[in-house]
């Protein structure tokens, strides 16, 4: 469409000059490779966190202090931080034990004797079960909601633990995953994993997980509360304390439970039929 502008009385002919189109006041389309370049963030984003919360919790050095020795330099003061402030200790405490359990970070048996250390047996054990869980209900959420259908078939396809792991996971999945997390036949880190490829149901897997790591979570957090105790009277956590009743006793439980581990492993593989 063009106009014209008339300037006929000055002496000008009239120009016609095009008119420009209205701007399009519709949304703004986006083309099927942005809408799936979206997609694939979206779906990306759970793991994506998890991999920042692990990258962030090495770069802290935080494994440094996870040693008998600084716990023994820092227990006067984790006692004055429990006694000032006991609700936000226990939060910090279960905190950090999550972040530490996604990022599966080496050594969370001694965060587990510095709850027992802090806390006692009982609240100790408490606090790490349910920071144990939360991180591990979060590992299995992010990789169950980014790629977990491409990597349950390269799983399937690749074979090995992980694969034998999700195969026991298809015939049962609460009594599987509490017997995994009673007896650690695999690492807690690869069950997390391979009960999200599978596709357990979150409440089952949320309750084995944390039914599951309560006696052995109790004994340790136990060994924590006597090596406190022996702190306390001026000991140094050396192997001489192993004779204390307050540390022979979770460590005698936690043999026992190491031995119904095996046990069951040598029970399994019979009744497991040669090909």
């Amino acid at each position: 469409m063009r106009r014209t502008i008339g300037l006929s009385g000055c002496g000008v002919r009239n120009i016609p000059i095009a008119s420009r189109p209205a701007p399009s006041s519709g949304p703004r389309r986006f083309r099927s490779g942005d809408a799936g370049m979206i997609g694939v963030l979206k779906r990306a984003a759970p793991l994506l966190i998890l991999l920042a919360v692990i990258v962030l919790v090495i770069a802290s050095g935080a494994g440094r202090y996870l040693n008998l020795d600084a716990l023994a330099e820092n227990e006067a003061r984790l006692q004055q931080a429990v006694s000032a402030q006991p609700i936000l200790a226990f939060a910090v405490f279960v905190l950090i034990y999550a972040l530490a359990t996604a990022a599966s970070l080496p050594g969370a048996s001694l965060l587990t004797l510095a709850g027992g250390l802090m806390f006692g047996t009982w609240i100790g054990g408490s606090a790490t079960a349910i920071g144990a869980t939360i991180g591990a209900v979060g590992v299995f959420l992010a990789v169950r909601t980014s790629f977990g259908a491409a990597l349950k078939r390269k799983a399937e396809a690749s074979g090995g633990r992980l694969k034998s792991l999700m195969d026991g996971l298809q015939k049962g999945a609460f009594g599987y995953i509490l017997t995994l997390r009673l007896i650690p036949l695999f690492p807690f880190w690869l069950v997390n994993i391979a009960c999200a490829l599978a596709h357990a149901p979150l409440r089952a897997y949320t309750l084995a997980t944390l039914l599951g790591i309560l006696p052995a979570t109790f004994i340790y957090s136990g060994i924590g509360a006597g090596l406190g105790a022996v702190i306390r009277q001026g000991g140094q956590p050396d192997l001489g304390i192993i004779l204390k009743p307050e540390i022979f006793g979770p460590l005698l439980g936690l043999g026992l439970l190491s031995l119904g581990g095996t046990l069951y492993q040598r029970w399994s593989a019979g009744k497991t039929p040669t090909p």
